[in-house]
């Protein structure tokens, strides 16, 4: 299985410093922030830049998908020039049926991320009924804590989507749904990476830590070895 850092959680620091940061702990895969890493016509940069680090640039987003081929095509056509395999998204329902030609022609999954309670993708059963007529390649980023704060459990949700869960925020959170280290809050997160394990799935998991974003590195490092350990 796939552990990575969604560079997020070093969201102060810059692109390159982030990826230091991440080779440091000894982690390979990456998810890269859109802030962080923009699309852009300068792939053979990217490219070099995650060779700098041993880094492997595997997914990127969240991105906001808008029925606009124009647009969409620039965004897959960058994940396809630097070996980008998901696209994290919180697309327009309208955008669908073009999201989904361009999965079959690049190759390139789409995942929906659920972004919290309020949030139009809040829920994995509207995700899954919006997408099960879909290709597979257009599923579910589940996100731990968004999905928890929501109120439903993260392993329903990867039993019901199954292979179309492409990407796993990795977080916790304390019995009030604030964002805690991983291992030490509410979520039962063995159990979510043991399902993935069950199902055969090899689907990246992406730590994603929020507390303290001014100093991260001890709680990622902390959420990293708990979440190795359940690994082994």
């Amino acid at each position: 299985m796939r552990l990575g850092i969604q560079s997020y959680s070093l969201r102060k620091l810059s692109y390159e410093n982030a990826l230091k940061a991440i080779s440091d702990l000894g982690i390979t895969y990456v998810e890269a922030f859109p802030r962080h890493l923009p699309p852009s016509n300068n792939t053979e940069a990217v490219i070099e830049l995650h060779k700098k680090f041993g880094t492997k640039l595997v997914a990127h987003g969240v991105n906001h998908l808008k029925n606009d081929e124009k647009e969409l095509r620039s965004l897959f056509e960058f994940a396809n020039k630097v070996g980008i395999e998901v696209i994290t998204a919180d697309p327009d329902e309208d955008a669908l049926n073009l999201i989904n030609d361009l999965v079959k022609e690049y190759n390139i999954k789409v995942a929906i991320h659920n972004h919290g309670p309020n949030h139009r993708w809040g829920s994995f059963k509207r995700i899954y009924e919006y997408t099960k007529k879909l290709d597979y390649r257009i599923g579910m980023c589940l996100d731990l804590a968004h999905l928890v704060r929501y109120g439903e459990n993260p392993i329903d949700a990867i039993e019901t989507l199954s292979n179309r869960i492409h990407d796993i925020h990795i977080k916790d959170v304390d019995s009030r749904g604030n964002d805690v280290i991983v291992g030490t809050g509410t979520i039962n997160v063995k159990g979510v990476v043991n399902k993935v394990k069950e199902l055969g799935l090899n689907t990246p998991l992406m730590i994603e830590y929020e507390p303290d974003p001014d100093n991260p590195i001890n709680g990622i490092i902390r959420s990293v070895e708990f979440v190795k350990k359940i690994l082994q």
